[in-house]
């Protein structure tokens, strides 16, 4: 490449890089149709995403890892010192139970956490009940006990920092993760 196109791309980046820093953040509405805040140093989501495709990035392959959290949805989020699943996300869940049935020999591990007020005894407690809630949901509705494992976090592996409303909302939740079968 000629070195002016390169200074030309430099400023491309360099301007929407800018723009990017000045986009209100807004709350995010899941596919799910639950509405999470937004958190600052985290970057701006305007909503529900389709599968991915094109770009560099390519297509999530069925499957994989990548298909479920984009697909499907890897994460829930509960009420303040709830343990107990929220009308709106049953949608997430059944799609859930749907992936799941699908590629029998994936396994997973409900991570369950809290945000940071409550003793860390509490929030390890509080943990346990919430990925054991979406456990048995799963459970419930036909996928094998046996290719899923639980564990709390509690307070200890927050996805966002601060000590606000928004921070303590995102970090109340029950993340699925792949443990083994996906493809990658």
């Amino acid at each position: 490449m000629k070195p002016s196109t390169l200074v030309r791309l430099a400023a491309v980046g360099l301007a929407m890089t800018a723009i990017a820093a000045c986009t209100p953040r807004r709350a995010v509405v899941t596919g799910a149709g639950e509405t999470v805040p937004p958190v600052a140093n985290e970057p701006y989501n305007p909503g529900p995403r389709g599968p991915i495709s094109g770009g560099s990035m390519g297509a999530a392959a069925p499957g994989s890892e990548q298909d479920f959290v984009v697909n499907v949805g890897d994460r829930v989020y509960f009420d303040l010192d709830s343990y107990q699943l929220r009308s709106e996300v049953y949608p997430r869940m059944d799609a859930q139970v749907a992936w799941l049935q699908r590629y029998p020999n994936v396994t997973i591990r409900i991570e369950g956490n809290a945000d940071e007020r409550g003793t860390r005894e509490y929030n390890l407690a509080l943990g346990a009940r919430r990925a054991e809630s979406v456990r048995s949901y799963l459970v419930e509705r036909g996928v094998n006990a046996g290719r899923i494992d639980t564990i709390s976090y509690g307070k200890e592996r927050p996805i966002a920092a601060g000590s606000t409303e928004e921070a303590f909302a995102r970090n109340r939740n029950a993340h699925t993760a792949i443990v083994s079968g996906a493809t990658r």
